[in-house]
């Protein structure tokens, strides 16, 4: 963009915040998970969906994870997460002939960020997988921006590439991770125990 002496203009992050609009917030829970592992932190959910957010009025935070269902403290943490402003979306794990165990949720991420793009002006994607891609290509084109976090040693260039913004989680790790105050075992759960990809 250019001013009127033809310099090109140049936004500060907080002035492109400022516009972001209306947020809906899509989390892929295994690639986030994982990133934590890499990152050596405990999420804290609170902290997160406040960071992400950013101020900005929040359409809504989905969270999408496998689940055993016989794990209590996976069904205790998911419980949590519905009470404290998170719509989990959830699929039952498969085991594969290996013996691990896996849940698939890219096309319900994809298909909840295309149906609800004419309810909000910004999606911001927590994940790093390339598969997502071609939805976020859509989304944008559609006219949501679409900004991506996730670690960068696990996120696909491609999912960059049709990014509006790129966010590292190790940029802001402080601001999301535990504090060993916390008392409560749901605020950061590190049980997943799964693969879900």
């Amino acid at each position: 963009m250019l001013d009127n002496f033809g310099s090109d203009l140049i936004f500060t992050p907080e002035q492109i915040l400022e516009n972001r609009g209306r947020v809906a917030i899509f989390i892929d829970g295994s690639n986030l998970f994982y990133a934590a592992l890499q990152l050596g932190i405990e999420i804290d959910y609170s902290k997160l969906l406040y960071r992400l957010t950013g101020g900005s009025r929040l359409l809504r935070s989905f969270f999408y994870t496998g689940v055993d269902r016989t794990n209590e403290k996976q069904q205790g943490f998911l419980l949590w997460m519905r009470r404290n402003g998170y719509r989990v979306i959830a699929k039952d794990l498969v085991q594969l002939p290996d013996g691990s165990k896996k849940a698939n949720l890219d096309v319900e991420i994809a298909v909840d960020m295309m149906a609800l793009v004419a309810s909000y002006d910004t999606a911001v994607l927590v994940s790093g997988d390339g598969d997502l891609a071609y939805a976020v290509d859509a989304v944008s084109y559609r006219g949501a921006r679409v900004e991506v976090v996730s670690l960068r040693s696990m996120t696909s260039d491609s999912l960059i590439n049709v990014a509006d913004r790129y966010i590292d989680l190790d940029q802001i790790k402080e601001d999301i991770q535990k504090s060993n105050k916390h008392s409560d075992p749901y605020h950061s759960f590190s049980g997943f125990g799964i693969l879900d990809d």
